[in-house]
C-alpha cells in the first residue's frame, strides 16, 4: 500500500500549504464568496467547501506539478482536454468548377468549355495523366506527318518551336502534350481515343 501512503502524504502538504492560512473562525472578516474551508471526514479524506477561482487554480498548477514529480504514470496533458466550447470543424466544400462529361475535343469553330453530352464543347482545360503536362491548343492548325514523339518531347510546351511541325488548316484544331498529338475537325469523343491519356482539369465556375 506505499501508493496510499505516498498519495496521502501528497494530500497533506496540499492541505498544509492552501488550508492553513484559511481562517474559519467566525472573529475572521471575510467575504463568504472567497473564503475556503478545509478539514478531514471521520474517514481521513479531505473535504473542501466554496473556493475563490484564484485559490483553486493555483491548487490545480500544484497538483499539476506534485503529480508530474511523484506520479509520473498519472500524467496527464492538458492539451488532451482543452478548456473552453468546443466548436465542431466541418471540411470546407470544395472550390466551385465543372468537369467535362464526356471529354470532347473539336475544331477552332467549336465552342470551348464544359462538354456534355447534349452540348458537345471543345475542353480547354484537359490534361494528360500519362506525361503529366496541360494540352496545349492551335486553332486553325493541323499537325504535320512528320511531328512525333521525339519532338514533342523536346519542344512542348515552347509553342513557337512547336509551329515548325504545324501546318495551316482552316477550321481544324490541333492538341498536343507531351507525349500525344491530335488533331480535330468536327467533335470528338475522346473515349473513342483510348491512345490519349487526357482529362478534363475542370473549368471554373
Amino acid at each position: 500500500m506505499d501508493e496510499d501512503a505516498d498519495l496521502d502524504e501528497l494530500l497533506d502538504e496540499v492541505e498544509q500549504k492552501f488550508c492553513r492560512n484559511v481562517s474559519v473562525s467566525s472573529s475572521a472578516r471575510v467575504d463568504p464568496g472567497e473564503a475556503g474551508e478545509c478539514g478531514r471526514d471521520n474517514a481521513g479524506r479531505i473535504k473542501h467547501k466554496t473556493t475563490s477561482p484564484g485559490l483553486a487554480a493555483d491548487i490545480d498548477v500544484l497538483l499539476e506539478e506534485l503529480l508530474a514529480e511523484d506520479f509520473p504514470q498519472l500524467k496527464v496533458k492538458r492539451e488532451a482536454f482543452p478548456e473552453g466550447p468546443q466548436v465542431e470543424t466541418k471540411p470546407s466544400a470544395q472550390s466551385g468548377g465543372r468537369k467535362c462529361c464526356p471529354v470532347f475535343v473539336g475544331g477552332s469553330a467549336v465552342a470551348s468549355g464544359v462538354g456534355t453530352a447534349t452540348s458537345k464543347r471543345s475542353c480547354d482545360q484537359l490534361r494528360c495523366t500519362s506525361c503529366d503536362f496541360r494540352v496545349l491548343t492551335f486553332d486553325d492548325r493541323a499537325w504535320d506527318p512528320s511531328c512525333d514523339y521525339l519532338f514533342l518531347r523536346n519542344n512542348v510546351p515552347d509553342r513557337e518551336k512547336l509551329g515548325a511541325r504545324l501546318r495551316r488548316s482552316g477550321g481544324s484544331r490541333a492538341f498536343a502534350c507531351q507525349c500525344s498529338w491530335f488533331s480535330a475537325d468536327e467533335p470528338t469523343d475522346l473515349r473513342e481515343q483510348p491512345r490519349l491519356r487526357w482529362v478534363c482539369g475542370k473549368h471554373q465556375a
